[in-house]
């Protein structure tokens, strides 16, 4: 986990080169990303590059998708990412091989320390792993991995690590059964 600040009372916690790129990423994405085609992937995806992201190829981003900032993004080969799904990616997100992020779900990179009075920024990355499916409006706290080949279940919270070949569900998100493929 990284701290940003001491204060987000007094001062921004990011630097302005960072402000600046968000900013003229906000403005590309509402023109250029938001309002492409559905089947426009693979434009969506050099958009992503340009901006620093490592996308693989055979990547489906879908034109709804809202990224925070997208050189914190690692998405690997024919990953999904449906419209509606939010990437605030204030650290490294990684999403692994042919795992499908689903509509509504919300990876969160960052929180802040409620114990301090300055209520200082900590961000920290979260890693999703080949062959994961995560079902609808799923949030995921900062510091996670989704172990490879997960299923976490609509709606779930998941606030710790979660074991390979698993379907979890629930808030907090918890092991249900093993996953098996047939």
């Amino acid at each position: 986990m990284k701290k940003h600040n001491q204060d987000t009372f007094t001062g921004p916690s990011f630097s302005l080169k960072n402000r600046i790129a968000r900013m003229i990423w906000e403005l590309v994405a509402s023109v250029l990303f938001h309002l492409s085609p559905k089947p426009f992937h693979s434009w969506r995806a050099f958009l992503l590059r340009c901006f620093g992201a490592k996308v693989a190829s055979g990547v489906h981003v879908y034109p709804g998708v809202k990224i925070w900032a997208p050189w914190n993004l690692v998405l690997k080969e024919e990953c999904g990412i449906a419209s509606g799904v939010n990437l605030y990616s204030m650290d490294k997100i990684t999403i692994g091989r042919r795992a499908v992020i689903s509509q509504g779900s919300y990876l969160c990179a960052g929180t802040h320390d409620y114990t301090k009075s300055g209520f200082p920024l900590i961000t920290a990355p979260i890693n999703i792993g080949d062959y994961v499916w995560i079902a609808a409006e799923v949030f995921i706290h900062p510091a996670i991995t989704v172990n490879e080949g997960c299923v976490i279940g609509a709606r779930s919270v998941v606030i710790k690590d979660i074991p390979a070949w698993t379907v979890c569900a629930g808030n907090p998100c918890k092991p249900i059964k093993k996953r098996i493929i047939q």
